[in-house]
């Protein structure tokens, strides 16, 4: 995969959360949990990091949209920007493609028989671009919102928490 060449960056896309997946941490994303947020903050103020590191900022995100299938996110990497070079090169041999959310639960919910947590809104302070990310299917894509998925993992299956930085607190 490949970042495109933008005239003031290299373009990253992909998904940052899937909606109705569980991830590592017991977190499923419910469909229209960053609604309230992304009207709040919009794209330019949601922060593209590296690994979570509010010290390394590494781009900007331009479009940040919920649709059917979940977070889907558009931003460039900035040029002159040493770890977002190292990103793009990451990126484009194929050696890094994660994607990963920080943010503050605002209305959650715990199943007491299963231990998910459903998460109904979510503050959304930044997304990152990371090695391992928490719900495995989070991760750029090669053609955008196009590309189709096909998720291996069910509520039933477990995984969880969207990965954040450890100046996040789990709610």
């Amino acid at each position: 995969m490949r970042p495109a060449e933008g005239s003031n960056g290299r373009i990253v896309e992909g998904y940052a959360s899937l909606f109705g997946i569980a991830d590592e941490g017991g977190d499923i994303v419910r469909a229209g949990a960053f609604r309230r947020s992304l009207r709040r903050r919009g794209a330019g103020r949601v922060r593209m990091l590296w690994q979570h590191d509010p010290a390394r900022p590494v781009g900007v995100w331009e479009e940040i949209r919920e649709d059917a299938r979940g977070l889907y996110v558009r931003g460039r990497l900035i040029p002159g920007v040493a770890q977002a070079e190292d990103a793009a090169r990451l990126i484009a041999s194929g050696a890094l493609d994660g994607l990963s959310i920080g943010f503050r639960a605002r209305r959650a919910v715990r199943d007491p028989r299963s231990g998910l947590r459903r998460l109904y809104e979510i503050d959304l302070w930044e997304i990152s671009l990371v090695t391992f990310p928490q719900q495995d299917f989070a991760r750029l894509t090669k053609s955008g919102p196009a590309r189709r998925f096909s998720p291996a993992i069910s509520l039933e299956h477990g995984g969880g928490f969207v990965r954040s930085a450890s100046h996040f607190k789990k709610a």
